[in-house]
């Protein structure tokens, strides 16, 4: 069984529940990413297997699920706490976190929502939302409307290929194996990119990012909470 009819099968026996599921991995985790785990939940929808609304719904959930972990995660620990695990963890790249802690503090709330549709920091951008303490119930309304923007894009696109499945099956082989280069040659190059970061960092002196840990202190307690910018 190649890799597409797999990944349809489970997506397929679970139904939307799994597609959470996965989602809500790839948000915490990223083992597999979004751009391929929601086509795929849309397939599945265009095939019949599910329904196409069913199926966006449970995808949001799973979206927002993950979301809340990585709130909970700078509600409770704070900015320089997270960064500090970050640059710990050997293929955690700690400039993503900077780079969606400096989104948020430039964007205000509504970098939660247009953040869910920026590749790089669709998923960090939830722990500054955390840090900054930003009410429970707008966070999950702008997650919400921004994941299901982002999640329709992709299940549609799956889901028009589900429609046409027929077309495509008998080069399901050909998509699999490409599928796995593309996967193979990702992985490779994010575990050399980190690698190659962790030795790099060995050899710069201890207080050489100064600046942006103590960026990442002052935002554990900011004054007033983040609001929009206006221009």
């Amino acid at each position: 069984m190649n890799i597409v009819d797999w990944a349809v099968k489970i997506i397929g026996d679970m139904g939307g529940p799994g597609v959470a599921l996965l989602l809500f991995l790839e948000n915490v985790f990223p083992p597999i990413p979004s751009e391929i785990i929601l086509p795929l939940a849309g397939v599945t929808a265009g095939t019949g297997v599910n329904s196409y609304w069913v199926i966006l719904v449970w995808t949001v959930i799973g979206s927002l699920v993950g979301a809340y972990v990585l709130y909970a995660l700078g509600y409770f620990f704070g900015a320089a706490r997270v960064r500090w695990i970050c640059d710990k963890m050997p293929l955690l790249e700690v400039e993503d976190f900077d780079k969606s802690v400096a989104w948020f503090a430039k964007h205000g709330r509504q970098g939660i929502f247009f953040g869910r549709m920026v590749p790089g920091i669709r998923s960090l951008i939830s722990i500054p939302a955390g840090v900054y303490k930003m009410p429970l119930l707008q966070f999950t309304a702008l997650t919400a409307a921004g994941s299901a923007i982002w999640n329709t894009l992709f299940v549609s696109f799956g889901y028009f290929l589900g429609e046409n499945w027929h077309v495509i099956e008998p080069y399901t082989n050909v998509i699999s194996n490409v599928v796995y280069v593309i996967i193979i040659a990702l992985v490779v190059w994010w575990v050399t990119a980190r690698i190659m970061r962790n030795v790099k960092r060995a050899k710069v002196a201890p207080g050489a990012d100064t600046t942006a840990s103590t960026a990442a202190t002052m935002a554990d307690t900011p004054a007033e909470p983040v609001e929009p910018t206006r221009d």
